[in-house]
C-alpha cells in the first residue's frame, strides 16, 4: 500500500480501514498479547470518534494513532502494576480477612484514582504527601528525605489536599448522582 496524502480529512471509517490492522499488529508486538492489542486498537479509534482530528496525510494519521495507542499501553501497564501490588497485599492476608470481590473492585478503582491524582501533581508534592500520609512520617522526616524545609513540606501537603478537594468538587459537579456517600 502506498502512503498517499489525503485530499480531505478522512472519516474515522476510512482511517479505521486504512490503519486498524497495522495498529492492532503494532500493539500485538508491543504487548505480546492479541486480546489486549485488539482492545487497545479499538480504544484508540474510540478516542478518535470522541475527539475527531484532521489529518493531511496517511503518515500523520499513523503517527497520531501510534502515539495515542502508546499512551494507552502506558495506562494499561500502570493499571496492571497497581492491580499486581493490590493482589500482592491481598496474598499476605489470612483468607478470612480478604475482602469481597466487590470491595476489591472498589479499592482498585480508588487506587487508580489516587494514582491519577498523584501523577497530576508536581513530584515533590506527591512524594511529600505519600511520605506523610501513607508512611506516617513527620514533617521533619519528610523534609530530610526530600531535601526541603519543614515549611515546604507543609506547603506540599496543603497543595495536595487542595488538589484532592478540587478533584472531588469537580467530580460532584460533573456526576452529582454518582457522588460518593460520606459515612
Amino acid at each position: 500500500m502506498s502512503n498517499p496524502d489525503y485530499k480531505s480529512s478522512p472519516s474515522v471509517e476510512v482511517l479505521y480501514s486504512d490503519h486498524h490492522t497495522w495498529l492492532r499488529d503494532w500493539l500485538r508486538r508491543r504487548l505480546g498479547n492479541a486480546v489486549d492489542a485488539a482492545d487497545l486498537a479499538q480504544d484508540t479509534f474510540l478516542r478518535l470518534l470522541l475527539k475527531p482530528c484532521h489529518f493531511k496525510s496517511f503518515l500523520d494519521a499513523r503517527a497520531y494513532l501510534r502515539t495515542t495507542a502508546y499512551h494507552l499501553c502506558v495506562d494499561l501497564w500502570r493499571r496492571r502494576e497497581i492491580e499486581q501490588a493490590w493482589l500482592d497485599v491481598l496474598s499476605t492476608q489470612p483468607e478470612n480477612r480478604v475482602p469481597s470481590t466487590e470491595h476489591q473492585a472498589i479499592v482498585l478503582e480508588a487506587l487508580y484514582e489516587i494514582d491519577a491524582m498523584l501523577r497530576s501533581l508536581p513530584s515533590k508534592a506527591a512524594n511529600a504527601f505519600i511520605l506523610a500520609v501513607a508512611c506516617g512520617m513527620t514533617d521533619k522526616e519528610v523534609a530530610r528525605e526530600l531535601g526541603v524545609s519543614d515549611r515546604m513540606v507543609r506547603k506540599y501537603i496543603a497543595q495536595t489536599m487542595l488538589h484532592c478537594m478540587q478533584l472531588e468538587i469537580r467530580e460532584i459537579v460533573v456526576n452529582p448522582a454518582g457522588s460518593p456517600d460520606i459515612a
